[in-house]
């Protein structure tokens, strides 16, 4: 696996909750960041208070290898009650040139809720590059290793996700 070839990871959970609720939860992306072990907190630009389709937010994340450092979402696809997409770029050029366009992203990111009988399924994926990011750095200085490099992260982000998702089943859960 190269990251040309756009790897990606997907994990998902059946929360016992309809997809309005589930949506009321990941579309509440600063409570989101709470579940999650890398992004710490966000930050909505141009006068945005939530998701819509084009609205941006920061996100300040930190990494235990990486460090502390600042991405920009950039909201792509918004479909209430079953999709949520977001570009991930680099903003402040930690990894190269800074980078707003989102054909530089460093990663894309996405929920999908799908009605099953007795809540959600809902599914959360990641599919790097094809802009340089952290990872592309390091590939760089170990190019014999990319496979083992991606797998790495691949296996990181599921962690994550696992994370994320348990969150927000708990969350949209007790909701109800």
């Amino acid at each position: 696996m190269r990251y040309s070839d756009g790897p990606s990871t997907e994990r998902e959970v059946i929360v016992a909750a309809e997809p309005a609720r589930v949506w009321a939860v990941i579309s509440d992306v600063e409570e989101l960041a709470k579940g999650s072990p890398e992004l710490m907190r966000t930050e909505w630009l141009d006068g945005a208070t939530g998701p819509s389709l084009g609205a941006r937010y920061l996100g300040h994340n930190e990494h235990p290898l990486a460090g502390k450092g600042r991405t920009l979402a950039h909201i792509t696809e918004f479909e209430p009650e079953r999709r949520l997409t977001w570009a991930v770029l680099d903003v402040d050029g930690r990894f190269g040139d800074p980078a707003e366009a989102l054909e530089r992203r460093m990663a894309t990111w996405s929920f999908s809720l799908t009605p099953v009988e007795g809540g959600t399924l809902l599914r959360q994926s990641a599919v790097l590059g094809p802009g340089p990011s952290g990872l592309t750095a390091v590939i760089a200085r170990m190019p014999d290793k990319e496979e083992s490099v991606i797998a790495y992260r691949l296996r990181e982000l599921g962690e994550g996700m696992d994370a994320t998702l348990g969150t927000v089943k708990e969350t949209a859960e007790k909701a109800g």
